[in-house]
């Protein structure tokens, strides 16, 4: 296996691992002059070593964005590092377990927000005052204004209103995961399309530097023919 000498550390490493340092982008070839002044871009480095300058400068270029790295930033480039999916596993974090109070809240607030329950809730109230006005000839149980039922619906108010709003608040903190995931995905998405570009740059040097040698192969071999070629006609002349 061919092995390369890189510029920066004297070690050596597979020739896949040689990037040169012309298709190294400009923050991070800066980074690396910082540490190691006398590299440039006709020297090379491994892909291992670079991986500790992306990071330095991901974290840099977070810190100029915000100021500082929040916990969230520290885990984007923690997967970043470690080659981790962040998305994988965001629904089961969303979903999370719920108890059974959750579910009651989430079912009420579903059914209370329906036209299910609003029209049943009006055949209620109809049934009600028929029976009492009519049926019972406004003598019955709860007479006009009935106060029964008023005091019902009073509970009723009551004790959904705080259920919904539970269901909300689960609602609201189901959001907020939500975009804390689709934060840590985006960034994510940016780095790597940042990374991948690299990538692409570096390969398109990498196939110009072997077009390069491949025609520079081929004129020393035109060269030698032209020489062969000149002996042969000097012999031819001579004889």
């Amino acid at each position: 296996m061919d092995n390369f000498t890189s510029d920066i550390s004297g070690q050596q490493f597979p020739i896949e691992q040689r990037i040169w340092g012309a298709s190294i982008r400009q923050p991070i070839f800066k980074l690396i002059r910082k540490e190691y002044p006398g590299f440039a871009k006709d020297k090379c480095i491994a892909a291992s070593e670079l991986t500790r300058f992306k990071e330095a400068y991901i974290t840099e270029f977070l810190k100029d964005e915000s100021g500082q790295l929040s916990q969230l930033d520290q885990q984007v480039i923690q997967s970043f590092k470690d080659n981790k999916v962040i998305s994988a596993g965001i629904d089961s974090d969303v979903g999370g377990a719920t108890s059974v109070g959750e579910r009651v809240a989430d079912k009420v607030a579903e059914f209370g927000g329906s036209w299910t329950f609003i029209i049943s809730f009006l055949a209620f109230l109809l049934i009600w005052i028929a029976f009492n006005t009519y049926w019972l000839n406004n003598k019955g149980f709860d007479p006009y204004p009935f106060i029964l039922l008023n005091l019902i619906l009073s509970c009723v108010a009551a004790l959904q209103a705080p259920v919904i709003m539970m269901s909300q608040n689960r609602q609201e903190a189901k959001d907020r995961e939500r975009a804390r995931n689709d934060y840590m995905v985006n960034l994510k998405a940016e780095l790597e399309i940042r990374e991948l570009h690299e990538k692409i740059d570096h390969l398109i040097i990498r196939k110009e530097q072997e077009l390069v040698e491949v025609q520079r192969d081929q004129v020393e071999k035109l060269g030698f023919l032209l020489k062969k070629m000149e002996k042969i006609e000097e012999a031819f002349k001579n004889k």
